[in-house]
C-alpha cells in the first residue's frame, strides 16, 4: 500500500499560519458571511489552532511509539487486546469527523510493548486525513512492522459524520473494518478468540 507522504515533510510547500488564516477568511466569506464581525474576527486563528490539533499526526511517525519493548515476559505467549480506544479523525473528502473506537491485539513473540503505546499508535493515525480502511491497515502494519509478532488484529468501529450530517443523513449508522495479519488470518481460532474477547464473537 503506498504511504501518504505529508505534505509538512516537504520542504517549502506549507503554507504559512498567516496563509491558513486567510484561507479561512475566504471560506467564511464563501459561506455567506462577515469574518469581520465580532463573532467571527477570531475565527480563522482558532481554525488554525484546531487543524494543529485535529492532524498532529502528520507531524511524527506513529511506528516510533512501537519502539521501546520489554523481552521479560515469564513466558507469556497469549493475546494482547486493547479494547474501545477512543478516536476522532476526519474525512479526507469532506473534511467531517469519523468518531469511533479501534480494538487493537497482536500475539507476542517474546516481546511486549506498553499499552499506551498502542493507543498512541491509534491517535497518531487518526490524527490525519484519512478513510477508515486505510486507517485500520496502517494500524495493523505498524505494530506488525515494528514489534514483529505472530499475529495482530485491528478492528475498527465508527461513525462518519460526512454520512450523518450531508448527504444522505442517516444517523445511527456505524462501519466496522477490520485487518488482520499472520495467525489472526490463518488461525480461525485465534481469530475468534480475538473476536470474543473485543465482543464480536458468538
Amino acid at each position: 500500500m503506498p504511504q501518504v507522504t505529508p505534505v509538512a515533510q516537504i520542504e517549502g510547500e506549507r503554507p504559512s499560519r498567516e496563509e491558513a488564516e486567510a484561507a479561512v477568511r475566504t471560506l467564511l466569506r464563501w459561506a455567506g458571511d462577515d469574518p469581520d464581525r465580532e463573532g467571527l474576527r477570531d475565527t480563522p486563528k482558532r481554525v488554525a489552532q484546531a487543524f494543529e490539533e485535529w492532524f498532529g499526526g502528520y507531524e511524527s511517525d506513529p511506528q516510533d511509539y512501537l519502539v521501546r519493548t520489554f523481552e521479560e515476559v515469564d513466558g507469556y505467549d497469549e493475546i494482547v487486546v486493547l479494547r474501545d480506544i477512543d478516536f476522532v479523525s476526519h474525512c479526507e473528502h469532506h473534511l467531517a469527523p469519523i468518531i469511533g473506537k479501534a480494538h487493537v491485539a497482536y500475539l507476542p513473540d517474546h516481546r511486549v510493548v506498553g499499552i499506551s503505546k498502542l493507543a498512541r499508535v491509534v491517535e497518531g493515525y487518526a490524527r490525519r486525513l484519512q478513510i477508515q480502511e486505510r486507517l485500520t491497515s496502517q494500524i495493523a502494519k505498524a505494530i506488525e512492522n515494528v514489534l514483529q509478532p505472530r499475529g495482530v488484529g485491528v478492528v475498527i468501529e465508527a461513525t462518519h459524520q460526512c454520512m450523518t450530517t450531508r448527504g444522505v443523513r442517516k444517523e445511527g449508522v456505524s462501519m466496522v473494518t477490520s485487518c488482520v495479519l499472520g495467525s489472526f488470518r490463518s488461525d480461525r481460532r485465534t481469530r475468534q478468540e480475538f473476536l470474543r474477547l473485543i465482543g464480536h464473537g458468538g
